[in-house]
C-alpha cells in the first residue's frame, strides 16, 4: 500500500528535531532523523517522531531515491518492538 503524501513544507530529507510531521492529519514532532542503512547508491533513512498528545512514538522509514513510494510508518509497542501501521496519509 502506498501512503498518500498530502503536503510538503520542505524536502523530507531536511526535516530535523522539532519539525512537524503529520500522520492521518495528527501533528507529530520530529525527534531525530538519521541514516539507517546504506545500500549501494541509495540510503535507507529513519525519522523518529512522537505524538505530544499521548507520547506514542513512531518511525518513518524511507529510501532517499524513491521517497513517496517507499514511506512506511511503524509504531513503537511496549518499548521494544516496532509494528507497521498503514495510515491513509502523511505530510510535513
Amino acid at each position: 500500500m502506498v501512503i498518500e503524501v498530502e503536503k510538503q513544507s520542505k524536502a523530507l530529507g531536511t526535516l530535523k528535531k522539532g519539525d512537524a510531521f503529520f500522520i492521518n492529519g495528527k501533528e507529530m514532532k520530529v525527534d531525530s532523523h538519521y541514516l539507517f542503512q546504506k545500500h549501494k547508491d541509495m540510503k535507507e533513512m529513519i525519522i523518529e517522531v512522537f505524538n505530544p498528545a499521548n507520547d506514542r512514538e513512531y518511525q518513518v522509514r524511507y529510501f532517499d531515491d524513491q521517497i513517496e513510494s517507499s514511506i512506511e510508518i511503524y509504531e513503537l509497542q511496549e518499548d521494544i518492538q516496532y509494528v507497521r501501521r498503514e495510515p491513509k496519509n502523511v505530510g510535513w
